[in-house]
């Protein structure tokens, strides 16, 4: 039988796209607690059938197929640009093929404003009302208004018309630096790409045998299999050497081993990879944020997949520009924070070396900045890269001044995500003083 957790998710799916979802209206519907319709409407968001907008709610969407994924939802449009739905809420779910800048005659303008697209504008209201009727979205930049009638044709369009307090070229360069974010992590690949799904997947349940084991042995080669419960939850694994001198006939719940590692479909190529070498293993469970067994990735699948991944092209600001934008102080020279943005990463979707160095640099620059030390060139670096960073994370960076002359600076740095450290540096630099 599903849990409440799943059945919250199964409900959620058989919804129309467009209904709005409210964590009371689901509560009440499938009677379960609030805290249960929070997490599982947040799993669904994580999962990308819904889409929470602020001053909006959350609305059912349409997931998005992967070779779509640098198409942007109107919803996802609103939360980039701080937007503000004026009408069309109904809408709120298509995707948009292109936009366009109003900055022209009207003629002119509607050449280039076709269904699906977005048009952006300021606060001309009969391009507000062409564009709907071409069946194209409306954005308004400067934060101007429109008129009611334009809003009552964008809810009879179902085409959303927002405002936003932005100007056009600001707006224009979100939209486009999003969508960029979105094509860098389309070439990423992730455990959810390549593995083996449950329905083909070689696993055993808590009351199989140890003959069991040896029947998936002689059918897959593999010699690690995941052990599943009565709902498909991984709570163990068995290999060759829990079994080692054991009776056939032994239950397999007697000879697992409990808390096993495991990995979710976002987990990215290089980290299961890593895992794989460091803890010299053939083959990880797959699994769901409720730890059900969804598949299993091999070593094999890694390799095929590195073999055929090809670099990805950097283009746009420099990795230095990248990193001093996003460094935020957490305290101001002691700690300092960042998210690994698709730009910061290289070919696998971890954070790269070029960056990691340029991050603790970057650090190490400002704690001497605050210290009114001067300014540092980097004389000599030693970097010790322990754990890939997957995209997305946080990190949190905290140099130390170990010495400081005259002339020279040695700092300690280290770098860490979720209280675990993932990188150390130490520095010998140069002062230099304006």
């Amino acid at each position: 039988m599903a849990t409440k957790h799943e059945q919250i998710i199964q409900h959620i799916l058989a919804l129309e796209v467009g209904n709005k979802i409210s964590v009371r209206q689901i509560a009440k519907s499938l009677h379960v607690s609030d805290g249960t319709a929070y997490r599982a409407i947040k799993e669904a968001e994580n999962q990308g059938i819904v889409s929470t907008i602020e001053r909006v709610g959350t609305i059912r969407i349409e997931r998005k197929k992967k070779e779509n994924i640098e198409r942007l939802t109107f919803a996802e449009v609103i939360n980039i640009i701080d937007g503000q739905v004026l009408g069309g809420r109904e809408g709120l779910h298509k995707t948009l093929n292109k936009f366009v800048i109003g900055a022209m005659e009207l003629d002119a303008m509607m050449r280039y404003t076709e269904a699906d697209s977005l048009l952006i504008v300021g606060n001309r209201i009969k391009a507000h009302e062409l564009a709907l009727n071409e069946g194209a979205a409306v954005l308004i930049t400067g934060g101007f208004d429109t008129q009611d009638y334009i809003k009552r044709l964008a809810d009879e369009k179902q085409l959303p018309i927002i405002s936003t307090s932005y100007d056009s070229f600001t707006v224009a360069t979100m939209i486009n630096r999003a969508i960029y974010d979105q094509l860098i992590k389309k070439e990423i690949v992730f455990v959810g790409d390549i593995f083996t799904p449950y329905d083909e997947s070689f696993y055993l349940d808590t009351k199989d045998t140890i003959a069991d084991w040896y029947d998936l042995n002689s059918q897959s080669t593999h010699t690690r299999f995941p052990v599943v419960d009565d709902k498909a939850r991984v709570i163990g694994v068995v290999t060759s050497k829990d079994i080692i001198g054991k009776e056939k006939d032994v239950i397999i719940d007697k000879v697992m081993s409990k808390n096993p590692l495991v990995v979710q479909a976002k987990t990215s190529l290089a980290s299961v990879a890593h895992m794989m070498v460091w803890e010299g293993i053939e083959v990880v469970p797959v699994v769901s944020r409720t730890d059900q067994l969804l598949g299993v990735i091999s070593r094999q699948d890694v390799l095929k997949a590195l073999q055929q991944i090809q670099r990805q092209p950097q283009v746009g600001e420099t990795i230095d520009d990248v990193v001093s934008a996003s460094l935020l102080p957490l305290e101001e020279g002691v700690s300092y924070q960042t998210q690994v943005s698709p730009q910061m990463t290289n070919q696998l979707g971890t954070l790269s070396n070029g960056v990691f160095t340029a991050l603790i640099t970057e650090a190490s620059s400002r704690l001497l900045s605050y210290h009114k030390k001067g300014d540092l060139v980097v004389e000599n670096l030693t970097v010790y890269f322990i754990k890939p960073v997957q995209i997305d994370s946080k990190l949190t960076i905290k140099p130390t001044l170990l010495e400081a002359g005259r002339m020279y600076a040695k700092i300690d740095v280290e770098v860490y995500n979720e209280e675990r450290i993932v990188g150390k540096g130490l520095i010998m630099a140069q002062l230099i003083y304006r």
